[in-house]
């Protein structure tokens, strides 16, 4: 495998605006190393031709002095974003075929900013899921292994297929979408960088919606640099988006000071659970002294109705998927299977085209929002999301920033937590759901190893539309942690 692959975002711009390689090689040895991956299975459509075709346009706007953001850095795309006139299928049968006519906003602005894109990556069904199981495609394996065992391992979801590619170096960065943390919690899986934006920050405008207040596309990366480079390039208003806020997209990247110093830092009492193993709680202690160390003062919170956030999570969430996912009928676009009349086609269809995970959320959403059920679940679950909203108002008073571990374990094996009760598997968000529905910025960064060799995560959470808080202070405990660990290249042979 090339050196190119390893590089981070930073070192490839610095890289090109010297004249060391250009994009053409830059995605040449990407698109090599896609090649030696396959067994991850991390992209469902790869797009080496028009990956090569826009790096020999970025190549010559540099040499005519027309410089991006984002100039000549291979990235890949989550399969959730739509890409004119290339298949866009949200991991789902029921959108087989379907090639938009048009182009997402986020990925538009990635593009105006001289990226270059290698292919869309594998996702959970519509990004429900936290493990990468539930997709059409098949499992995304996640390049990490136990140092005790050979069993392959969940990449988190849903955007698996991102955090697989990214850090088993065959893109530079990645899309990612983020409702209940669908980012963050793959981040931490996979020994990367993942970032939530907040709500607003980033256009939904061309991403196939799963729950519309909560859903935002952010950057997967290898480095808090990164993240902050390719935040900037995505983000900004659109006018298409209602829920886009319009402000100014600040320079991410200049938050880096490395100085926290009088920075007041939370720890959320409630988030010291009982279940969550002694490794995860070491690792947080070790960054609260990280930070302490910087400079940073400690400050203990409540944030007291976290209990209630996943059970509010799985009740709004799947109330808007059932409107979102209604369009799905086989009349338009997609997967169309035949019945005996229009609503027998719909139910053929329907039933064919979503899978079983899908299909429970539907389902779980529909009965919320049906009569005689709407105010004591969906109307409550509404009220309980606001008090969690206010919870964090009433912390920021007092502290900059949260910090949190990001998911209750490292990665675990393929049906260790989707064989039996569903309900395992959504305790994987307890975390990060919290933030989510307070549309909060938060990122998720590799901070140490598992007693079996695997990454853990910490996550830092913010005010809204702070992302420059949460970036500085990722960059402090990114460098205090050293995390240095890299995947074994097994799945090259």
């Amino acid at each position: 495998m090339s050196d190119l692959t390893r590089l981070t975002i930073a070192e490839a711009r610095d890289g090109l605006a010297a004249g060391k390689f250009s994009a053409v090689e830059l995605t040449a040895a990407h698109i090599t190393s896609m090649d030696a991956a396959r067994g991850l299975n991390a992209y469902i459509t790869e797009t080496p031709e028009k990956a090569v075709e826009m790096a020999t346009a970025s190549d010559q706007r540099r040499a005519q002095g027309t410089v991006g953001k984002m100039e000549g850095i291979p990235l890949a795309i989550k399969d959730l974003f739509c890409t004119k006139d290339t298949l866009t299928t949200a991991a789902s049968h029921i959108l087989d075929g379907f090639k938009p006519k048009y182009e997402s906003t986020v990925t538009t602005n990635l593009w105006n900013e001289g990226a270059v894109m290698l292919g869309k990556v594998n996702l959970d069904e519509f990004a429900m899921g936290s493990s990468n199981e539930t997709s059409f495609y098949g499992n995304v394996v996640n390049p990490w292994r136990r140092q005790t065992d050979d069993q392959p391992l969940v990449p988190g979801g849903s955007s698996g297929g991102s955090a697989s590619a990214v850090a088993a170096y065959t893109a530079m960065g990645a899309t990612g979408t983020d409702t209940g943390g669908s980012i963050r919690q793959p981040a931490a899986f996979t020994g990367i960088v993942g970032m939530k934006p907040t709500y607003g920050r980033c256009s939904r405008w061309g991403v196939v919606a799963f729950a519309s207040s909560l859903d935002q596309a952010g950057p997967m990366t290898r480095s808090v640099r990164d993240a902050a480079i390719m935040l900037e390039a995505m983000a900004g208003f659109d006018p298409k988006d209602s829920t886009s806020v319009d402000m100014d997209v600040p320079n991410f990247e200049a938050a880096l000071t490395g100085d926290i110093k009088g920075l007041k830092v939370g720890i959320p009492k409630e988030y010291r659970l009982d279940s969550v193993p002694a490794e995860i709680q070491s690792l947080w202690d070790k960054g609260i002294e990280w930070l302490k160390a910087a400079g940073a003062e400690i400050v203990e919170i409540s944030l007291p109705h976290t209990k209630y956030a996943l059970p509010s999570y799985y009740i709004i969430a799947p109330a808007e998927a059932s409107s979102n996912l209604a369009r799905y009928d086989g009349v338009r676009y997609g997967l169309r299977v035949e019945g005996k009349d229009l609503a027998d086609m719909y139910s053929r269809t329907r039933a064919e085209g979503f899978g079983s995970e899908v299909q429970r959320r539907l389902l779980i959403g529909t009965y919320a929002l049906s009569a005689g059920y709407y105010d004591a679940y969906y109307l409550k679950a509404q009220k309980v999301r606001a008090r969690i909203a206010e919870d964090f108002n009433t912390a920021f008073k007092e502290v900059d920033t949260i910090l949190t571990p990001t998911a209750p374990s490292a990665a675990f094996a393929f049906g260790e937590k989707s064989g039996g009760d569903p309900l395992e598997m959504y305790l994987n968000d307890v975390f990060t759901v919290p933030a989510s529905l307070a549309g909060l910025p938060g990122i998720s960064l590799p901070a140490g190893l598992s007693g079996d060799g695997l990454p853990l995560g910490l996550q830092l959470l913010g005010r809204p539309f702070d992302e420059e808080t949460v970036i500085r202070t990722a960059g402090v405990l990114e460098e205090a942690a050293e995390f240095t660990a890299k995947p074994s290249d097994w799945w090259r042979g």
